[in-house]
């Protein structure tokens, strides 16, 4: 009777279908946990245990020599300005965009002049846009079964408030610009979270209901019409959280003592950027990017990761950091701020705003190591650009070398060094992701490589999220 169980057993086991025995194969059995718990070494930690019981990791791993910044001299350092705080909402790619832009204006006015963009106007346009592009994203898809990974990605993530400075520069040269003084924050724009949250959930069923009419074969002009409609309900939505934005403005032009300029005028947005930045933003620039998963000097472009319908996907030429860096130098030494982004959540003392690859020694603290380089981690999403900051400064040895960086955060002039984040040479390195770049510093054969063909890839790569 044994062997006939056995037997039957064992024919059982053979006529199971494969997943079924994979489960069976890969799960943790008994014998797994015997080995697992006989070679854990937490017993031999018990001290270790009970301190980890009652304080943070990071407290524990904190590498005591990095606990504060001795050096904080910098070689080439451009002009400071005000820092902004983005608080609870994720516009730093516009906080460094702006940056950029207003240090840009008082250059031009050999720091005589200072000007403050308004976040809160620019903003509304931004998710305005943004509702636009995911609805006709939808519209454009809505022949495609509702698991297609091109429909998922815009049901999945209808709207956001992340981004990148060619985001900033569409919007801008499409809506215009206004000071902070006639736009202030408003609650909602600086706690951005419950009103993405509203605006998503209106947006998927728009988006159902916009699929609805083109397998219903409704006409282009009627599907049209429905999208103006939902844009604005958006709209309105907006509104009453961000406040209607500025039409016309009256405004004089202040000095860096807060002294008003001349006689004030009266403006409207697109007058106000043409007065202030100048001209066209796009076509000025070149964004470098760094990603060793991929061919260097060669243009890439990232497929529906923009901030309009009409405007532009983002394009990047993909360079190793040497490069970064001396285009990054020229332009500093040139009182030139640049935006840049950062997966700046890696080996950040936010007490003191430093980041440097020894800031934490998480492996003495878990006993393994973390040896997966720059390539590793981005194809495992262990690691991407998460923020943008305005690089400001470098300093240099005496080969010319860079030894540290700093950057203007949007974190308020209270966080990490009075506003400020500096970051090693190594670190900079390695968790260094975009920087946008003024033409005029980027060397020939770099702009020969930009002018190529791009090569198109997907939005759901583990590298291009948005700036937050």
């Amino acid at each position: 009777m044994k062997k006939l169980l056995i037997t039957t057993f064992a024919v059982a086991l053979a006529m199971m279908p494969a997943v079924a025995q994979n489960k069976a194969q890969g799960g943790i059995d008994a014998d797994m946990m015997r080995q697992i718990t006989k070679n854990s070494t937490v017993k031999q930690n018990k001290g270790l245990s009970n301190a980890m019981a009652s304080n943070s990791i990071d407290d524990l791993a904190r590498n005591y020599r990095n606990n504060s910044i001795t050096d904080t001299h910098f070689s080439i350092e451009t002009p400071k300005q005000n820092i902004h705080n983005q608080r609870q909402s994720g516009r730093c790619w516009m906080y460094s965009s702006f940056n950029v832009l207003r240090a840009n204006f008082a250059r031009r006015h050999a720091d005589s002049l200072r000007v403050e963009f308004s976040h809160d106007y620019l903003f509304f346009y931004d998710q305005l846009e943004k509702a636009n592009l995911m609805l006709q994203g939808v519209i454009d898809c809505a022949d495609k079964p509702m698991d297609d990974v091109r429909v998922q990605f815009f049901f999945k993530n209808p709207i956001n408030d992340g981004g990148t400075f060619c985001g900033a520069a569409d919007l801008a040269e499409k809506y215009g610009l206004v000071p902070v003084e006639v736009q202030p924050e408003t609650f909602t724009a600086e706690r951005t979270s419950r009103l993405g949250q509203l605006l998503s959930s209106k947006l998927r069923e728009y988006g159902l209901e916009l699929r609805q009419m083109v397998s219903q074969k409704k006409s282009t002009q009627a599907i049209k019409q429905r999208k103006t409609e939902m844009l604005t309900t958006i709209y309105d939505m907006l509104s009453l959280a961000l406040g209607e934005p500025i039409k016309e403005f009256t405004y004089a032009f202040r000095d860096k003592d807060g002294k008003a300029v001349g006689a004030p005028r009266t403006y409207t947005p697109l007058e106000f950027y043409r007065e202030t930045v100048g001209g066209p933003i796009n076509g000025t620039f070149i964004m470098a990017m760094n990603d060793p998963r991929r061919e260097y000097y060669k243009t890439y472009e990232v497929e529906y990761d923009r901030h309009t319908y009409d405007g532009h996907n983002w394009v990047y030429v993909n360079l190793p950091m040497e490069d970064i860096a001396e285009m990054a130098i020229a332009s500093l030494r040139d009182s030139t701020k640049l935006y840049s982004s950062y997966d700046v959540g890696k080996q950040l003392n936010r007490n003191t705003g430093y980041l440097a690859l020894d800031n934490f020694d998480y492996a003495s603290l878990f006993g393994t190591t973390f040896p997966m380089n720059k390539a590793e981690r981005i194809s495992t999403f262990d690691s991407g650009s998460s923020h943008a900051m305005t690089l400001c400064a470098v300093d240099l040895d005496y080969a010319g070398k860079p030894v540290k960086w700093k950057v203007e955060n949007s974190w308020g002039a209270d966080s990490g060094h009075g506003g400020y984040t500096i970051m090693t040479n190594d670190w900079f390195n390695a968790y260094a992701f975009r920087l946008v770049v003024d033409k005029k510093y980027v060397p020939e054969r770099i702009l020969k490589a930009a002018q190529t063909k791009p090569v198109m890839v997907m939005p759901e790569d583990p590298l291009f999220t948005p700036d937050n």
